[in-house]
């Protein structure tokens, strides 16, 4: 088991990206800090993986909030003393709409949770993961790095844009603590996400283009899976990737370069 004696904080870790990626952690031996705003989730989780006999604690907080991700950090201290792994996965795809009819306060609730959010989930987990390096691992999206033509999503374009520049600063910055910063790009995968998507008005701006054998060419328009994507999130996180940081992997079956 790669993960043995490690520690990992998954942020979003009640569904979808984040709660795969937790259970596959969790599966090759690392200790789980499961973190999110919906407990009943978080709950399901920790006990998916006490279940197979893994460890695991839920933790109820909001990226956004500084004192709740700082005391976060310090629960995963108290109960464990270090923190080895960070994936900065937890986000919202907010409201896609035209730029005029984008509401401030709708831009900055995407912002603070998918950018601040992430800014928050490292900044306090460097005096832990300086201690004896690690891993971080940052979930952004094809959207704002690869593709441009989602008319509409223009806050969540600009937050995922946002956490490679921050990846990339803080892989330089934090290269000589050995503690590596890397990112992924998911495309169309099957998670609950779009449950939560507010649309509004979006064809009066978006190009009417039809792609009649679908949108992700590897898969002939099927989506990819949660899994996959944490197969990935696992490879970043083990020492199998001990020389990479600073970099952005797409995980899209290909959708980025066909739509970008």
């Amino acid at each position: 088991m790669r993960m043995t004696e490690r520690v990992a904080l998954v942020t979003g870790a009640g569904s979808g990206i984040g709660q795969a990626a937790a259970l596959l952690l969790a599966r090759e031996g690392a200790k789980v800090a499961a973190l999110g705003r919906t407990e009943n989730e978080l709950k399901d989780t920790v006990a998916q993986i006490q279940k197979k006999g893994g460890e695991a604690l839920a933790i109820t907080a909001d990226v956004s909030r500084p004192d709740e991700v700082r005391r976060a950090y310090r629960t995963v201290s108290d109960r464990w003393g270090r923190v080895d792994i960070v994936f900065a996965n937890a986000g919202v795809n907010g409201v896609q709409a035209p730029i005029e009819e984008l509401a401030d306060d709708e831009w900055e609730q995407t912002l603070a949770i998918n950018l601040t959010g992430t800014f928050l989930t490292i900044k306090y987990a460097v005096p832990y993961l300086k201690r004896q390096g690690g891993s971080v691992i940052v979930t952004s999206s094809i959207n704002g790095t690869r593709l441009f033509s989602n008319s509409g999503a223009t806050a969540y374009a600009t937050s995922k844009a946002g956490q490679v520049a921050l990846a990339k600063m803080l892989a330089l910055e934090l290269a000589p603590h050995k503690v590596r910063v890397n990112v992924i790009c998911p495309g169309a995968i099957a998670t609950e996400i779009q449950d939560n998507t507010e649309k509004r008005d979006i064809s009066s701006v978006r190009y009417p283009v039809e792609y009649p054998e679908g949108m992700v060419p590897l898969t002939r328009g099927k989506p990819g899976s949660a899994d996959q994507v944490a197969r990935l999130v696992l490879f970043l996180a083990s020492d199998d990737s001990d020389h990479i940081t600073g970099t952005e992997v797409w995980i899209d079956g290909a959708e980025s370069l066909l739509q970008g």
